[in-house]
């Protein structure tokens, strides 16, 4: 199966998990899944008092330079990690 296809799969695996992964694997998800669509991080660091928009965009500014596909493809693997 070609990786975009097995990509969109894992975005709705994802969804339907039995429990919430903690917050460390749902940053990883998150910026996987921000470099894979879109790649490298743009726009400027939330602001101090956004706690939330910093560790997201601090999570996926660790991802720059990574190809898209090489970031498709670590997603695909975390959410089957994930999935029973």
């Amino acid at each position: 199966m070609e990786i975009k296809n097995e990509f969109e799969l894992a975005q709705s695996q994802v969804k339907h998990l039995n429990t919430t992964p903690p917050p460390a694997i749902l940053l990883e998800l998150y910026s996987l899944y921000k470099q894979g669509s879109l790649g490298d991080v743009t726009g400027s660091r939330p602001g101090f008092l956004d706690i939330r928009g910093r560790a997201k965009f601090d999570a996926w500014k660790k991802k720059k330079g990574i190809a898209s596909e090489k970031a498709q493809l670590a997603y695909v693997q975390l959410v089957n990690k994930l999935t029973p």
